[in-house]
């Protein structure tokens, strides 16, 4: 196993058993605003808390990048390790049992490590790049459909950026009409990891966070995915704006896509 990839699992397995025994105790959550619909609980901070320690363990000098605390540099910025302790938290604070811990190992800008830990179902998703993507042991694959007929496609609703909600609703409704039905789960980290086990087909959402998608991206790409922004290229490094699913359903996904967006989401 990959060095990192060994502290990572470590790490995440932590943050969500802790995650799991919060979940039992309603009672000791406490959850406050830190924006624009955007919540934040005891739990991410403790969950991350005890990611950071894992890494420091055996990598002190690696830069840490997390949603909550945001850039905690090391003395080697070459290596930057990408964390969301609870990807789901508005479901975890509804007590809905759908949430991951998403962590990822950046290495010279490139995507070397990925772990998407669902503590609520024990689901393990792990790649390391070129070696594929697993499910707790067994090898993902992703969707084989050969268009948008018949397919499952995941999305998430732009909820913090609510001025791109008629142009989403466009796409949304062109698509519904060529796809089989849409899930939104409340969790963009297990949407990728989803696509890259082929439980759903494809997904798009508007303004990620790079937490959000650097650990499912990998996940994505080595299943055999691609991974896009909404013009088909690579902004979404930088603008969030995700399309994801094997090529077939990328490509049908863009061209549905196109003549609805705003310049706005052309970036």
């Amino acid at each position: 196993m990959h060095p990192m990839l060994n502290i990572a699992v470590r790490a995440a397995r932590k943050a969500g058993n802790l995650i799991a025994q919060t979940y039992e105790t309603p009672d000791a959550v406490e959850a406050s605003q830190k924006g624009n619909n955007d919540f934040v609980t005891n739990v991410d901070r403790d969950a991350e808390r005890l990611i950071i320690e894992v890494i420091h363990k055996s990598y002190p000098q690696h830069t840490i990048i997390t949603e909550e605390s945001g850039e905690l540099p090391g003395e080697d910025a070459d290596v930057q390790w990408i964390i969301d302790p609870l990807d789901g938290t508005t479901n975890f604070i509804k007590r809905l049992p759908h949430f991951a811990v998403s962590i990822a190992v950046r290495i010279k800008g490139r995507t070397e490590v990925g772990v998407v830990y669902d503590p609520m179902r024990n689901e393990l998703f792990t790649t390391v790049r070129g070696q594929g993507g697993q499910l707790n042991g067994y090898r993902l694959r992703g969707s084989t459909a050969r268009d948008l007929d018949g397919t499952i496609l995941a999305t998430g609703f732009p909820f913090k950026m609510k001025q791109h909600a008629a142009t989403y609703i466009n796409i949304l409704g062109k698509l519904f009409t060529q796809c089989a039905d849409f899930r939104r789960t409340g969790s963009a980290a297990l949407d990728l990891a989803y696509v890259a086990a082929g439980r759903v087909d494809g997904y798009f959402e508007i303004g990620l966070k790079p937490w959000d998608f650097a650990a499912g991206e990998l996940l994505v790409r080595e299943a055999g995915g691609l991974v896009t922004d909404f013009t088909g290229s690579h902004g979404y490094l930088t603008s969030g704006n995700i399309v994801a699913g094997n090529p077939r359903v990328v490509k049908a996904l863009l061209a549905n896509m196109r003549e609805e967006l705003s310049d706005a989401l052309k970036r």
